[in-house]
C-alpha cells in the first residue's frame, strides 16, 4: 500500500477540533500600552533614579564627574557599618541607606535596615561597583548611608548657645585644617569637653562631608559648625563680646596647662599640622600655647593637640 510504502503513518481523517475562540480572543490584543507613569514599578524607579542624581550633585551632572568636583551642596554617602549604625543611632538626617547585592547579612545590617525602616529612609540594593563609586571607593562594607549637604551655623549662634544654656561659652576653631577627618576627631574631643561648637573658615579648609561624619561616629548631629567667611574678622568679633581668643602653637613659651583664661569665655584656635597657624589669626589671638612633649617629635596631629588642649581647658573650669 501507499502508506505503507512512504513509511509514514497514517493520519486520522476526520473533522478538525476548534480552539473555542482562544485563538481569536488572543489576536484582539490587550489594549494600548499605559504610560510609564501608571505602571506600578514607575514610582519605585523614578525616587531610586532621583536619589541617584541627587548623590552625583544634581540631574545635570556627568556620572563620570570626577569626586574632587563634586558640588558642595551635594549629598554624600557614608560608608562603612559601624559610622553607619553610629550616624542612624544619632540621628543624622538621611536620605538612603544603600546595601550592596549579597552583602554579608550581620547584626549591624540588619539593624541598619530596621532603623532606616522605621525612619522612612529609603532603601536601596545596589552593585558593589556602584558602593564603590558612591563612597569614592572608601572602605564600606557593603553598606552606606546618603546624608544631606549640612547646614552650617552663624558664627554668633555659637555664641547665643552656651548663653542660653547659662554656660560659659567654649569654641573651638580650626585655621587651614583640610583633613575632614581632622574635623571629625576634634569634633568629637570639642563635644567630650563641653565645647558649643566648631567654626571652620569657609574657604581652604575641611569641611563636614562624609569623611568628617564617618570619624564624628555621629557627633556632628548634635554639635553645631559654624562657616566664618573671614576667620581673622570672625575671632575679632568674639573678642569685642567678651571672649578671649587663645591659639596653639609649638613655638609658644606658655604651656597649655598653665593658661589662665581657660575659666574664661574661650575660643580655642587649632592650627594646621606642620604650619600651624597663620599671621593674621596668630595677631588675633590674646595668647599663644604650646603642649609640650619630647624633642623627638616635631608636631602632633590636629585632632590630638585639639583633645589635650580641650581637656585642660575642662580641667581647669572643674576648678
Amino acid at each position: 500500500m501507499a502508506g505503507k510504502a512512504s513509511g509514514k503513518p497514517s493520519k486520522r481523517q476526520g473533522p478538525a477540533k476548534g480552539s473555542g475562540g482562544k485563538v481569536r480572543r488572543s489576536l484582539e490584543g490587550k489594549g494600548a500600552t499605559p504610560p510609564a507613569h501608571m505602571r506600578h514599578w514607575y514610582k519605585d524607579k523614578a525616587r531610586a533614579e532621583r536619589i541617584e542624581r541627587e548623590g552625583r550633585g544634581g540631574a545635570g551632572s556627568s556620572s563620570r564627574t570626577p569626586s574632587r568636583t563634586r558640588r558642595e551642596d551635594a549629598p554624600e554617602v557614608i560608608g562603612g557599618r559601624n559610622p553607619v549604625i553610629e550616624a542612624l543611632r544619632a540621628h543624622v538626617p538621611a536620605t538612603a541607606l544603600y546595601v550592596a547585592q549579597r552583602v554579608e547579612n550581620d547584626d549591624r545590617v540588619r539593624e541598619a535596615i530596621k532603623i532606616a525602616a522605621d525612619r522612612g529612609i529609603a532603601l536601596l540594593e545596589v552593585s558593589r561597583d556602584k558602593l564603590d563609586r558612591l563612597t569614592e571607593s572608601t572602605v564600606h562594607q557593603g553598606i552606606g548611608l546618603q546624608v544631606p549637604p549640612y547646614d552650617y551655623a552663624h558664627p554668633e549662634q555659637l555664641v547665643e548657645l552656651a548663653r542660653d544654656t547659662a554656660e560659659v561659652p567654649l569654641i573651638v576653631a580650626l585655621d587651614g585644617v583640610t583633613d575632614p577627618r581632622n574635623l571629625g576627631a576634634i569634633a568629637r574631643s570639642a563635644a567630650a569637653f563641653g565645647a558649643h561648637g566648631l567654626l571652620v573658615p569657609s574657604r581652604r579648609s575641611a569641611g563636614v562631608t562624609a569623611g568628617a561624619w564617618k570619624t564624628s561616629a555621629g557627633t556632628l548631629a548634635t554639635l553645631p559648625v559654624a562657616r566664618a567667611s573671614n576667620l581673622t574678622q570672625t575671632l575679632q568679633a568674639y573678642r569685642e563680646e567678651g571672649l578671649f581668643v587663645v591659639g596653639l602653637d609649638g613655638a609658644a613659651t606658655v604651656d597649655i596647662a598653665d593658661v589662665g583664661l581657660a575659666s574664661e569665655p574661650l575660643v580655642v584656635v587649632v592650627g594646621s599640622e606642620g604650619r600651624g597657624l597663620s599671621r593674621l589669626v596668630r595677631e588675633a589671638c590674646d595668647q599663644i600655647a604650646r603642649i609640650p612633649m619630647n624633642a623627638a617629635a616635631e608636631s602632633l596631629n590636629a585632632g590630638v593637640a585639639a583633645g589635650i588642649a580641650l581637656y585642660e581647658v575642662a580641667r581647669h573650669r572643674r576648678r
